[in-house]
């Protein structure tokens, strides 16, 4: 989708705007698009007929529009056919932070919270290119070696779109904050690195002899973080247009 040229922050609302440590907070729109283009995953909070729901799915981004995907038969989905607010998050978890009280342990953290009004996305052709996308946004080039969906599947997909309004990351990184009172004490301190790393590739044994691993997965190497790589794949993605 066309794109006009955005200002360099999200505005701050009322939805969007941090209640509690605000200094970890930013509006900042790199910093935002940052913490979606390193997840797979989301949240989607929506309500129908007064209840609430939340419903985790693959996401991809474009500009200040995300997209995902689901089943035509999904609940979340038919309900949008005619576009409903939605709030779509994204978090990652880095590190566990015992302090020397309970009060002081947390986690290092970076999170997303998105507000936006999601639509379905139903013309066919752009219908057509945002299902190549999903494939596209995380395996840079890889659409081009499938087959196309076929007519059942096309229809038994759908894809919806939301533009981002308004947006807040929250992050945390660094170590223990304990009060001063407490550094004494002789309890042990610090910070769990967690990451996730990638395996090594498990090919399927009904793969044909003579075909190789892919260069557009190049950067898919075993023991790399997840996190990294898909950074690194939007950044192909972009790039390829």
């Amino acid at each position: 989708m066309n794109e006009i040229p955005a200002p360099e922050t999200f505005p701050v609302t009322q939805r969007n705007r941090a209640k509690r440590l605000h200094e970890r907070a930013s509006y900042d729109r790199e910093a935002v698009h940052a913490v979606l283009d390193a997840a797979l995953l989301c949240h989607v909070a929506y309500v129908i007929d007064g209840q609430p729901y939340c419903t985790p799915t693959i996401h991809w981004r474009e500009g200040d529009w995300l997209f995902w995907h689901g089943s035509s038969a999904s609940r979340m989905l038919k309900s949008q056919k005619s576009g409903i607010p939605v709030c779509l998050t994204v978090a990652h978890l880095d590190g566990l932070v015992l302090a020397r009280s309970g009060f002081h342990h947390s986690a290092n953290y970076r999170s997303v919270m998105c507000f936006g009004n999601a639509r379905i996305i139903d013309d066919p052709e752009d219908k057509a290119e945002a299902l190549k996308a999903v494939v596209n946004r995380f395996y840079p080039a890889r659409a081009a070696e499938l087959r196309d969906n076929d007519p059942q599947e096309a229809k038994g997909t759908m894809v919806i779109g939301m533009r981002i309004e308004e947006a807040s990351a929250k992050i945390r990184t660094g170590g223990v904050s304990d009060d001063p009172a407490d550094i004494d004490a002789r309890v042990w301190a610090g910070v769990i690195p967690v990451e996730t790393r990638l395996g090594a590739p498990e090919i399927c044994p009904k793969v044909p002899e003579g075909v190789s691993y892919p260069d557009h997965l190049a950067h898919f190497r075993q023991g790399r973080r997840l996190d990294e790589v898909l950074t690194e794949s939007q950044t192909l993605y972009e790039k390829q247009g």
